[in-house]
């Protein structure tokens, strides 16, 4: 699609006035960075009442200009611990899908454009949570967060046309065509667009790649902290899945899809945010995340599951920079004292979702088989809490991201860069029923954001760190390499289908071979045998002549 070349104009040196294809838009400068600001621009409209699974539709236009200030808009999501840092003045509400634009303020323009999608399991979550001002010191990027529909909203998958799935995917689609179409008048280059993505973010950046619908729309992927090949990315069972959900919300008629689907497109999104217990689970099955789609003659986001596309190779080839964190089972910590009892229950039902069985010997077999890898022969204990971390950082995290990595290499790829998080920093606080620190869930990311501590108060070793990350991630975005020629950092080639080199980042930065050689070739093992491929939603039969 064609880019708009109208050029910024300043109004003042408070504001400035961009012309966008839906119309002018005003936006201000930053208190504390030299860069304008431009919030909740609509970049496509979601559709509403029993229409409200859809893809989304266009954006309004408007001919004065837009003041592009407001930061309260956030999607309707399930309360969680985050549900705290949402100022208490913004409420949901249901037309969510805005844009939120960071320019620095120079003269130059076709500057890179980073793309961030946000984390939170596919439920929790919006476009300004994470913001990359200090990213943005070197005057040579602009930076676009956005929101997205979630949970039900954004990813019920009934393979139906009013629930045929991938939304909140879909969502995702329209924002980077919308970047195409407009980032130009803010001076940004269409074709130099880098994707990122946290947790749920780096899972939604890694299916884009393998997605039909958004090829030739971004040119450089930064997953972090999440992969498609993660148990909780990609439904295995969408269909039941809609029907647990529709459970806890007391619908019990769930075995009739005519009622089903009744229930859902007439339910109030206050309703299908209620829930609690959507995180949490031991399996890794966060209920609603993106599906493979039934192709019902509309435009699909995915209608094949990502390995098998991996494996065909049928997708773009870009240059990956995969990053995890040393302790990605951190994120469940706070479940250890609860979860140690019913490890010793029943070990079973802690085998991520994307796992089948022929039988529940079989299951129980495996079961065994993995729990004395990581916690031998006796009964799980405090003493094993690191245990524990190790267990839900591989299944979760750093087993997929590598298989995902074996599976680009083999595919043809050799742009594929991975790393390590694994720095502490001072205020990091204890391992439950241990005296030693760990790197968390998307501590990674942190660094290169703005977020806490801020710069000024962070140590002198932490804000080392910090600006190193930021310069990997700069040269990444610029070049596609995070070690260009010429930099001080220590030489990174890409990884080979063995999976190495790596570069472990921490208070020592060093090049290293496979990253948890034996915990990876372990989990290779289960998955070739026992790996669960996911399936469509079978869609709604017809009524019975009867009931027409």
């Amino acid at each position: 699609m064609q880019a708009q070349t109208c050029v910024a104009t300043m109004a003042d040196d408070e504001w400035r006035v961009v012309n966008t294809a839906q119309g002018p838009v005003r936006g201000r400068k930053h208190p504390t960075e030299d860069i304008y600001t431009f919030y909740n621009i609509p970049y496509a409209t979601a559709p509403v009442g029993v229409d409200k699974f859809k893809a989304p539709l266009p954006p309004p236009v408007w001919s004065e200009p837009y003041d592009a200030i407001n930061k309260d808009v956030i999607c309707p999501q399930v309360k969680s611990l985050f549900t705290d840092l949402i100022p208490k003045a913004v409420a949901p509400q249901e037309n969510c899908l805005i844009a939120n634009v960071f320019v620095p303020n120079t003269v130059h323009n076709n500057l890179s454009v980073v793309v961030n999608i946000h984390g939170g399991g596919f439920h929790i979550g919006w476009g300004n949570m994470m913001q990359y001002t200090l990213l943005m010191r070197s005057k040579d990027i602009i930076v676009v967060t956005f929101n997205y529909r979630l949970g039900a909203h954004g990813f019920l998958c009934l393979g139906t046309e009013a629930a045929p799935g991938n939304a909140g995917m879909k969502d995702q689609v329209a924002l980077l065509r919308w970047v195409q179409k407009n980032i130009a008048s803010f001076g940004g280059n269409p074709d130099d667009v880098t994707i990122i993505g946290q947790s749920a973010g780096s899972a939604s950046v890694d299916l884009l790649m393998l997605s039909k619908s958004a090829e030739g729309l971004f040119h450089r992927v930064v997953p972090e902290s999440g992969s498609n090949l993660s148990p909780f990315t990609i439904q295995s069972d969408p269909l039941e899945n809609a029907k647990k959900y529709a459970k806890m919300l007391n619908f019990t008629n769930v075995d009739d899809m005519h009622a089903l689907t009744e229930f859902y497109t007439t339910a109030s999104l206050e309703l299908l945010t209620s829930v609690t217990g959507v995180f949490g689970r031991p399996d890794l099955n966060f209920i609603f995340s993106p599906c493979v789609e039934r192709d019902i003659g509309e435009e699909t986001f995915l209608t094949e599951f990502p390995l098998g596309i991996l494996k065909s190779g049928n997708y773009k080839k870009l240059p990956v920079l995969y990053g995890v964190a040393e302790m990605e089972g951190l994120m469940n910590i706070k479940y250890f004292d609860d979860w140690k009892h019913k490890m010793n229950e029943k070990f079973s039902d802690f085998l991520p979702v994307d796992l089948k069985f022929d039988s529940e010997e079989e299951k129980e077999e495996v079961a065994k088989k993995i729990r004395q890898f990581y916690f031998g022969e006796k009964q799980v204990g405090d003493e094993d809490v690191l245990k524990f971390v190790n267990y839900f950082s591989d299944v979760g995290f750093i087993h997929p991201m590598l298989w995902a990595t074996k599976s680009h290499v083999e595919a043809g790829n050799d742009q594929i860069y991975l790393y390590e998080y694994s720095f502490i920093k001072d205020d990091a606080p204890l391992i439950l029923h241990t005296n030693i620190r760990g790197a968390n869930h998307n501590d990674q990311s942190m660094a290169v954001t703005d977020m806490y501590p801020p710069e000024s108060l962070a140590t002198p070793e932490y804000q080392k760190m910090r600006k190193i990350m930021r310069e990997i991630w700069h040269n990444f975005i610029k070049t596609g390499k995070p070690v260009p020629e010429g930099s001080s950092l220590p030489a990174w080639p890409a990884a080979s289908a063995d999976r190495s080199p790596y570069m472990s980042l921490g208070q020592k930065i060093e090049l290293r071979g496979v990253l948890q050689d034996e915990r990876t070739r372990f989990w290779d093992d289960i998955y070739q045998r026992y790996y669960r491929e996911p399936v469509p939603p079978p869609g709604v039969p017809p009524k019975p002549r009867s009931e027409s």
